[in-house]
């Protein structure tokens, strides 16, 4: 969402507003963004090995640009996306607005909201897929899992959990729409929609 253009603190804050820890922006920082640039350099040779090219998305690129372009490798090297002063609060890194985020004219409630359906729809997606190819195998596991693994908002009493109460046909429209309106991050492949439908039943 940020090599789209928007705001870092719309973002992080539609995060938390839709009950997640910290926001996504966080999380990468805690993580390091160096591992992330490591993770993409070996899978960029690794597809080299085998004779083709890996095509790097924006937030891929994003991220790389941080690291390699910035030297802001993450919270343990001290600023990432955000400056973390020593002794003192941490704050969103100036630089983004500078280099990443776009003139915002859009009604920002409305923005928000479309926000958190990104970050629900977008995890809720990946633990659908985890089901399809049973890295996790009952419901409880994915809904246990999402809370306490990837801080998906408790209240909704877990991915799997969020996807029924969206309602399941409501839930596979709007992830068609989310793809066309952002990336294949949100598609679901008939395989998986079919696991969603045998677990609900």
């Amino acid at each position: 969402m940020l090599a789209e253009g928007l705001p870092s603190p719309l973002i992080e804050h539609a995060a938390v507003m839709a009950g997640m820890p910290v926001g996504p922006l966080e999380v990468l920082d805690a993580t390091a963004l160096s591992l992330s640039v490591h993770v993409l350099d070996q899978t960029r040779e690794d597809f080299a090995a085998e004779g083709r090219r890996y095509s790097a998305n924006a937030g891929e690129l994003l991220v790389e640009r941080m690291v390699k372009e910035f030297a802001r490798p993450g919270r343990a090297a001290g600023g990432g996306f955000y400056d973390y002063p020593k002794g003192g609060d941490k704050s969103l890194w100036p630089g983004l607005k500078t280099h990443f985020e776009k003139p915002f004219h859009a009604d920002p409630l409305a923005a928000q909201r479309h926000i958190k359906q990104r970050l629900l729809y977008r995890q809720a997606v990946e633990t659908a897929r985890c089901l399809q190819e049973q890295v996790l195998t009952s419901s409880h596991d994915a809904n246990i899992g999402s809370i306490f693994g990837i801080g998906f908002p408790a209240w909704t009493g877990g991915a799997l959990q969020f996807v029924y109460a969206e309602g399941l046909d409501n839930f596979i429209a709007n992830c068609a729409t989310l793809t066309q309106q952002h990336s294949e991050g949100f598609a679901l492949t008939p395989e998986v929609i079919q696991t969603l439908r045998d677990y609900q039943n």
